[in-house]
């Protein structure tokens, strides 16, 4: 009974100290640093508005048919629902009351002003790298151009104890460690920039790189390694590999991504699910030097250990089949049915209408997550100027999960595709994702 009490009174006090050292550390971890910015300085706005594009600010912080930048976009987490916050200069319920202080230590650090830390949705991990005069920009931004909006932050849905904000301040001393963006000398200035919005402002990683058990990313930015972009599923969908290998970029020119970063599509392929938003509301409105610039720096990302750097192409034997009306393949007849229509028999569907199902790397990824969600929930391209009509792919659940399985294998191992198989249990499992998606929070607003 004695050991069993000092075994107790042991843990509590570490337990103690553990809690100590969360609640303390954003005073001496994350300290405020503030600064004079003048928010009135015309280029300094202008500047913040391009740099909240580059950062894809509105796509997480306006929910769907809500107002702009105040939040309620609706998150799934393993743990639970997060909403994004509303980040309109409104006093009351936004970040008017932020110093410049406030401001950077939120965006860089991902601690609020009362020192609570934040969850990592907010990509803080990937801001540490913006520079100062770049936050500074963002700050004169949102507190002289955005217009307030009075509307509540929702509260997540998380349980108890996992709902708590203290034991983030831990995993931010573990993953979310200060530190500043490092060029690379030995590439161009050009390659420099593309890495800088890369791994900071855009935040690919953020979605592009697998997530370990923290559910931290397991690279933040190149490395020997080459986990780095290589790909990784969030929220039902799977981000597809970016470095320059077989189901990455290897069959993509700079050209290309320039071109796909830019409209949201290519005469081979088109955006869906949360890139369509990526594009919609942050790659548009990029420069062309900063687009190139990202595709020159995803182009020299060179191909893993084991990973082909050329494009997996096998033989064409299905186009001629179906033409014959050779229908005998597992999922042919129901692809016949329901797909060829707009993707063609031969698999190449129409350029910039319909994406192509041949030798296309997001058909034969690793992981169909984002095949089996479209499928099943349809979706809609993203929204340019440079394309007159956004087309919207309708969705089929009411198909059986055998056979939206059947057609999927048979897209991804027709025309020379050459991916692996989609079982009825992994589209059962994503059926009830979508089913389950929570509700964004759009409330009335309080002003106009």
């Amino acid at each position: 009974m004695q050991k069993l009490k000092v075994v107790l009174l042991a843990s509590l006090a570490l337990l103690a100290i553990v809690f100590l050292v969360a609640i303390s550390t954003p005073y001496w971890f994350a300290r405020k640093h503030d600064a004079v910015v003048d928010i009135h300085n015309p280029a300094l706005i202008k500047k913040g508005a391009y740099l909240a594009y580059a950062a894809d600010c509105a796509a997480c912080h306006t929910a769907p048919h809500g107002r702009p930048f105040a939040g309620g976009l609706a998150m799934q987490t393993p743990m639970g629902t997060i909403y994004s916050t509303n980040i309109t200069p409104d006093k009351k319920t936004g970040i008017g009351n932020y110093s410049y202080g406030d401001f950077e230590r939120a965006v860089r650090r991902g601690v609020r002003p009362d020192g609570a830390a934040l969850y990592p949705a907010m990509p803080y991990v990937s801001y540490a790298v913006v520079r100062d005069q770049d936050v500074k920009a963002l700050y004169a931004y949102f507190m002289s151009s955005i217009k307030p909006v009075e509307q509540r932050n929702k509260p997540t849905t998380m349980p108890w104890p996992l709902s708590m904000r203290w034991p983030m301040a831990l995993w931010q001393l573990m993953y979310a460690r200060p530190r500043a963006f490092v060029p690379n000398k030995a590439q161009s200035p050009e390659v420099q920039r593309g890495a800088y919005l890369v791994e900071g402002l855009e935040h690919c990683g953020a979605c592009h790189t697998p997530r370990g058990i923290a559910f931290q990313e397991k690279a933040l930015h190149d490395t020997s390694s080459g986990v780095y972009l290589s790909g990784s599923a969030l929220e039902g969908w799977y981000a597809k590999d970016l470095r320059n290998e077989g189901l990455g970029l290897a069959g993509w020119s700079d050209h290309e991504i320039v071109d796909f970063l830019a409209t949201g599509r290519t005469d081979r392929t088109a955006a869906f699910g949360s890139m369509a938003e990526v594009i919609s509301h942050s790659t548009q409105h990029l420069s062309d030097a900063d687009l190139q610039a990202i595709a020159h720096y995803l182009k020299q990302l060179p191909a893993r250990d084991g990973q082909s750097p050329h494009p997996i192409l096998g033989v064409d034997t299905t186009t001629a089949k179906l033409r014959a009306g050779d229908y005998r393949a597992s999922g042919a007849t129901e692809y016949v049915e329901h797909c060829s229509e707009c993707h063609r028999l031969d698999g190449r569907g129409a350029p910039r209408v319909f994406p192509a199902l041949a030798g296309n790397s997001i058909v034969s990824a690793e992981d169909p997550s984002s095949l089996i969600q479209v499928t099943l929930a349809g979706g809609g391209m993203a929204k340019t100027p440079h394309d007159r009509m956004a087309f919207v792919m309708p969705g089929f659940k009411q198909l059986k999960n055998r056979d939206i399985a059947d057609i999927l294998n048979f897209i991804r191992n027709g025309w020379g595709n050459r991916g692996s198989q989609v079982k009825a249990r992994d589209v059962a499992r994503m059926r009830q994702l979508i089913d389950h998606e929570p509700l964004n929070y759009v409330p009335e607003a309080h002003n106009d």
